[in-house]
């Protein structure tokens, strides 16, 4: 019977709108307790146990009172109000609430699928005496139903994209994605269907995939007509059904450049003028070619195709204004052709195969005149090399250097030297006819080469100048003998034999003749008689010294000249004669030296005659720099005796002086020390004598008084004391000067000295 009542209860909750029926499930066990006493229920009735586990439920409701969502039920509900249910889980109480009576379930306001697609929810069934669970808890799901509330959303708000211009139909642009927030799972609310809305006819969008492509041909896309074009895609819910929701959103879709345009000129004929002097390489004027294309795609290529001027002018591209730059390629001349005529081609660097069928290049001419311009002489090499014996005699005539006006008038021209070429004034040229000859004699040992600059001066117009190198040689003639090439000091031993070799010697001569030298070796005559020593040429300009007999005595003769004839054998023959200096030594048997006579040897680390000479000679140049100094200090001018009255008194100089006692305390006015500036005032002079003393002495005491008879022997003490009395105020003046100026106490005392000797008073005193 109880199967019976279930089965009619789950039908009559399969027609409800809000309920579902599901069979009877596993319930939840919350403990071993509860698991023990269920597995005696099972073993007491066959059924039992919630009736619902699943819920549906409306989303966005907007009515007024709370949304039914289903009825819960309990066999233990036998319909006696002694059981209650209660509600647990997401949202009890606040979102969902239910009757404990009847079971009846409610949501308390509006949900939203998209927030959240469903709450999990625990029910029970309790006794309302005591409160005791009479089943264990079961758990059920509330799921929202989707209503169509969320219009489709783009990722982008704007997009961006680009095509090549004269793009076929159907090339592919990009591709634009929405979404929309409904259930896909149920009805056509997130179904989406693409379509254009804005950027007819030039593009079409895939209603299933949203790919934009372009809808019209090559013909129709061009980038240099439109560039940019602005596409509103929209995407439409519910498969695009009327009643959908629709979103848009903005595609930018610029046109990429294709090389589909050849350069073209401006004009037709191009012209320019340009002086005759205009150096190669430079500028001569900038022609301009448009191309609709951009970047790459305009970037041309200018050549010279055709003209009278293949050979003379020059085109290259400014890459950074993709202009033509006509340059000069070779000198031009007004005198043999006044203008030029040129063909000038222009295409681009890097075409596009597919639209070679186009005319890819363009031909304008340009027209060049040249201006006559007054040009400065133009000599007939760009240099000279003349050659000239050292013999040549002055006056003469070594060579010449031609010039002539290019202008038509034809001016004449006269040449000179550039001095600062040749300072020591060696040529001279003929204004008329630009011969250089000799104006003083050639030393080729001095200078092989001479160096000049000839300037060629037009005479109507003297600022119109040019210049050419001239370089002479001078030819070398035999006028210098051959010497030895050094100083030669060598030894002989006492014991050496004949014929044996004890120097090589060889030469050198300053000329440069030109099958090479040739020297030749011998004997002076003076040496040759009675000669010790012989001379053999090698024949290779080295001869060898070999002794003539055996044994030298060194105490006999300890040193031997040997004069050496070398010549040249070349016309005129030049032949010197030098001196070897041949020492007697003692050697031991291996030829080694031992010992040698008193004088030593020269080595070859000593000082030849040139650096005593320099030696000397920076000598003499030191003395004369002394004695210059000495006579410079000399003219100085002399310091005074005291420069500054304040510091005659600066210091305390201690001295003594002994006198005769307490008779000789007047023998002078201290007062001078006190008043320095009395002696300022009355300093002397060296170069003037003084007529008296500097100050007049003080009255005598007479302390001792000889015998009125010997009236010589008065007289020489009273002209001593006056003396005495002179000599200690110049001492008190040059003591005063030292204070002072040290440096010129010793010039005071030799001022002072001089005076007494004039006065006769002794020096001793």
């Amino acid at each position: 019977m109880r199967t019976w009542i279930i089965l009619l209860l789950w039908a009559c909750a399969h027609q409800s709108v809000n309920a579902v029926t599901l069979s009877r499930g596993p319930v939840r066990r919350k403990t071993k307790e509860i698991e023990g006493r269920q597995d005696k229920d099972l073993l007491r009735r066959s059924k039992r146990g919630w009736m619902w586990r699943q819920f549906f439920l409306q989303e966005e409701y907007t009515g007024t009172e709370h949304q039914y969502i289903g009825k819960l039920h309990s066999d233990m509900d036998r319909g006696d109000g002694t059981v209650m249910y209660v509600l647990a889980g997401e949202g009890a109480g606040t979102i969902f609430v239910i009757d404990s009576n009847s079971g009846d379930l409610h949501a308390t306001r509006s949900l939203d699928r998209e927030e959240k697609p469903f709450y999990t929810l625990r029910a029970q069934v309790v006794n309302k005496k005591n409160g005791l669970p009479l089943e264990p808890e079961t758990e059920f799901t509330v799921k929202l139903h989707d209503i169509n509330d969320n219009e489709p959303k783009f990722d982008k708000e704007v997009y961006t994209a680009s095509v090549p211009e004269r793009s076929h139909i159907g090339t592919y642009v990009t591709q634009v994605t929405a979404h929309d927030a409904d259930d896909e799972m149920f009805g056509y609310s997130a179904k989406l269907a693409y379509s254009i809305s804005q950027g007819h006819p030039y593009f079409s969008v895939e209603p299933n995939t949203g790919i934009i492509r372009t809808a019209l041909g090559p013909s129709d896309m061009d980038r240099e007509q439109r560039e940019h074009y602005q596409v509103v895609i929209e995407a439409k819910d519910m498969a695009g059904q009327r009643g959908g929701l629709t979103g848009t959103t903005t595609v930018n879709i610029s046109l990429t450049d294709v090389n589909d345009n050849p350069p073209r000129f401006t004009q037709s004929i191009y012209q320019f003028s340009v002086p005759e002097i205009t150096k190669v390489g430079s500028l001569v004027g900038r022609i301009r070619a448009v191309d609709a294309d951009v970047g790459r795609n305009a970037e041309m290529d200018y050549t010279v195709v055709n003209g009278d001027g293949l050979d003379v002018f020059d085109i290259s591209t400014d890459r950074n204004t993709q202009e033509g730059i006509l340059s000069l390629k070779k000198p031009l001349d007004y005198e043999k052709k006044k203008s030029y005529m040129l063909q000038i081609q222009v295409q681009n660097t890097h075409p596009d195969t597919q639209f070679l069928s186009m005319d890819a290049k363009d031909i304008a001419n340009i027209r060049v005149s040249v201006e006559d311009v007054d040009e400065p002489p133009q000599f007939e090499k760009i240099n000279y090399i003349l050659e000239v014996k050292e013999d040549a005699a002055v006056g003469t005539v070594i060579g010449s250097v031609s010039a002539v006006d290019p202008d038509i008038l034809r001016s004449p021209v006269k040449y000179s030297i550039d001095r600062h070429t040749d300072v020591d004034r060696i040529f001279g040229v003929y204004a008329g006819n630009g011969s250089i000859f000799l104006q003083r004699p050639l030393d080729r040992e001095e200078f092989a080469w001479h160096n000049i600059s000839v300037i060629a001066t037009e005479f109507n117009n003297p600022e119109q100048t040019s210049r050419v190198p001239v370089y002479i040689r001078v030819l070398d003639v035999n006028d210098n003998p051959p010497m030895l090439a050094s100083f030669y000091e060598t030894f002989v031993c006492e014991n050496a034999k004949a014929g044996q070799k004890i120097q090589t010697i060889s030469a050198v001569d300053p000329d440069d003749p030109v099958g090479g030298h040739r020297f030749l070796f011998s004997l002076a005559p003076e040496s040759s008689v009675r000669a010790n020593f012989s001379v053999r040429d090698n024949g290779d300009n080295t001869a060898g010294i070999f002794t003539r007999r055996t044994g030298f005595g060194r105490m006999h003769k300890s040193t031997h000249l040997v004069a050496v004839v070398i010549s040249d054998g070349h016309i005129p023959m030049q032949s010197s004669t030098g001196t070897l200096t041949i020492r007697v030594c003692t050697c031991d048997r291996d030829g080694n030296m031992e010992m040698c006579n008193a004088e030593a040897l020269s080595s070859t680390t000593g000082l030849s005659t040139g650096a005593l000479v320099a030696i000397l000679l920076c000598i003499l140049i030191l003395l004369l720099i002394v004695v210059l100094f000495a006579a410079l200090k000399r003219q100085k001018k002399k310091e005074p005796l005291i420069i500054s009255k304040e510091d005659v008194r600066d210091n305390v100089v201690s001295y003594n002086d002994e006198g005769g006692g307490e008779e000789d305390t007047q023998a002078f006015d201290i007062g001078a020390l006190r008043h320095p500036e009395v002696m300022e005032e009355s300093k002397l002079r060296r170069d003037i004598l003084p007529p008296e003393s500097l100050y007049p002495p003080p009255p005598l005491r007479r302390t001792m008084v000889p015998s009125r008879g010997n009236a010589d022997v008065r007289d020489f003490i009273n002209q001593r004391d006056v003396s005495v009395r002179q000599i200690l105020i110049r001492k008190i003046i040059c003591g005063d000067i030292f204070l002072h100026n040290p440096k010129l106490f010793w010039r005071c005392l030799q001022f002072f000295t001089s005076i007494t000797i004039a006065e006769n008073v002794p020096l001793k005193s």
